[in-house]
């Protein structure tokens, strides 16, 4: 089980670079827009491979997609959502305001979604220790983008 912390782990670090690359990629080209098709296929690309290795690619049966909650079908649109503002914004405010940022809404969204048990997670009560990590990220993100 540990090793899925150090995925998380790299995950983030890879975060971190992706916003970087993306806007090195979007400024390079002569609509940023084209840069996210880029990125695209570059994430189907990488899926698609993983997915053929691993044994693990099948579409869903119909039955399956009829079973789906109808917002589950739209991460794909937040994940878009998330590259744009690697385009417009990141290069813009810096590496770690951004990430900051980033990481700080998604943790405090967390808490949240965790409490109510929103969009397919386990209820995690909403104790003092998060709220208080919530704050104390929210404090620290903004001493980072404060310098």
């Amino acid at each position: 089980m540990w090793y899925l912390y150090g995925f998380v782990l790299l995950a983030g670090v890879a975060n971190a670079v992706q916003a970087g690359q993306n806007g090195a990629l979007s400024k390079g080209l002569s609509q940023s827009l084209t840069a996210g098709l880029v990125v695209a296929a570059g994430t189907a690309s990488c899926i698609l491979a993983v997915g053929l290795a691993s044994g693990k690619l099948a579409w869903p049966t119909y039955a399956q997609a009829m079973e789906m909650p109808w917002w589950a079908w739209f991460g794909g649109i937040l994940g878009g959502g998330i590259i744009l503002a690697q385009f417009v914004v990141a290069r813009q405010i810096g590496a770690a305001p951004f990430l900051g940022l980033l990481v700080t809404a998604g943790v405090v969204t967390s808490i949240v979604l965790d409490h109510f048990g929103w969009v397919g997670f386990e209820r995690h009560p909403a104790t003092l220790w998060r709220i208080l990590g919530g704050i104390l990220m929210v404090g620290g993100v903004a001493l980072v983008a404060m310098s």
